[in-house]
């Protein structure tokens, strides 16, 4: 088991490069089953995620290579003939569940065991089994397998009772091979959602008004293979935003669309800190404590749910009061336990906590429970006063590429170490 070991209280300044988008990685990875073809995934992310992923497909027949140093992955999935993800497959990411919507767009059948990941709290599939059966699929869930099955796909109209980003990807990856035009109303509008339709369109299929709440996907008999190059990642260049405040630095956070973050752009300008924008990247100038601010996670073009554990860390240091409420996930807080190790003023009733500022954390001995969680962990330990240690870092590296090297280039102390 390995561990971070950060000494906090060190301005960062300079230039990070971000990595491509986790969220869309794993969705772009299993979609390119739907094709049968040979398909070129560029800018990925170095992460274990997208590792699994791979082997995943390789378990099921697929020729897969991966290439970390040019973010690169071939794909030939024409060699897969039936899709059956046992419990060991599919315990180790929450995207897994993808791979039914691939294999019901392309062989009209599947079998996923309930997918793992982040226990961030309750997270159904109800909407997707919805789309599914709306689709024409007949789904069964048994002893944990979730079977979907069907003669054909018939294009239909399907409301999505909540807005579900997982829900809409998977609708999407069935119906592109389905007879007729699919309607999703209330559709999730995530740059995720987006990258994985401009994908999907890349290998020929025809989906429009991804982004809006009404997608259309007008099915298509074939398609084929293709090369694609995923988005730059929100969550992570957020991150790094946050960091910037948290730390008083000045950081360019390269390679990014703005325009997706301009939700943490708005709060952190909120909190006093100086931003500037141009072209593909960001600077973050920091100016001493941030003032409070209150936080609420929506879907998008709302405040990221992602982003709700490494701001509320950075909260902990502001001047006044602030309220964080989380709509989302009700498993989103089990991050504030640690920070109070640190000294944090929090309290926490329900889906809101109340976070008091105070002038400086502490570090000390702390454990990540989720992988957003320990990007809030990093935060605290890098604005914290002395030496903070993070363990089960295994979560972080499920999302962030090289983290502490970035960092290090950024003037941060922090190393890896294995635990005795």
């Amino acid at each position: 088991m390995e561990k971070f070991v950060i000494e906090g209280g060190h301005q960062l300044k300079g230039k990070v490069s971000i990595s491509g988008f986790k969220n869309a990685a794993v969705a772009i990875i299993p979609a390119a089953i739907v094709a049968g073809d040979k398909c070129t995934i560029e800018n990925l992310p170095n992460i274990k995620d997208v590792e699994v992923l791979g082997e995943i497909l390789q378990e099921l027949g697929a020729d897969v290579a991966f290439d970390s140093q040019l973010k690169t992955m071939h794909i030939d999935s024409s060699k897969i003939q039936e899709c059956y993800a046992p419990y060991e497959m599919a315990k180790k990411l929450r995207a897994s569940y993808y791979l039914l919507g691939a294999a019901l767009g392309r062989f009209k059948k599947a079998r996923v065991a309930y997918p793992g990941g982040c226990d961030i709290g309750t997270r159904p599939i109800d909407q997707h089994i919805k789309g599914f059966e709306a689709l024409g699929a007949k789904v069964n869930i048994d002893h944990g397998i979730v079977h979907v099955e069907a003669d054909e796909l018939v294009g239909a109209e399907i409301y999505l009772d909540v807005v579900s980003v997982g829900a809409t990807i998977n609708i999407m990856l069935a119906a592109c091979r389905a007879k007729g035009t699919t309607i999703i109303d209330n559709a999730a509008k995530e740059p995720h959602v987006v990258d994985v339709a401009n994908f999907l369109n890349s290998m020929g299929a025809d989906i429009r008004g991804a982004g809006t709440d009404v997608i259309k996907i007008h099915g298509v008999d074939e398609m084929r293979g293709c090369t694609y190059s995923v988005i730059p990642d929100q969550i992570e260049a957020g991150t790094f935003m946050i960091i910037a405040a948290a730390t008083g630095g000045d950081v360019v956070v390269d390679n990014v669309i703005p325009k997706h973050l301009d939700p943490i752009t708005a709060k952190l300008r909120e909190m006093g800190l100086e931003i500037e924008e141009n072209g593909e990247s960001i600077r973050i100038m920091g100016n001493g404590r941030p003032k409070k601010c209150n936080i609420k996670t929506l879907v998008y073009p709302g405040f990221p749910t992602d982003l709700q554990q490494p701001m509320s860390a950075l909260l902990t240091q502001a001047i006044g009061t602030s309220i964080v409420t989380e709509t989302i996930y009700e498993g989103r807080f089990k991050h504030v336990d640690e920070l109070k190790r640190m000294g944090a003023k929090i309290k926490v009733e329900g889906r809101v906590a109340v976070i008091e500022g105070i002038e400086r954390l502490s570090g000390a001995a702390v454990s990540a429970t989720d992988l957003r969680a320990g990007a809030a962990l990093i935060v605290a330990g890098l604005m914290a006063e002395g030496f903070t240690e993070i363990e089960n870092i295994h979560y972080i590296d499920r999302g962030y590429e090289n983290i502490e090297q970035k960092l290090v280039s950024l003037g941060a102390k922090i190393s890896r170490s294995i635990e005795i």
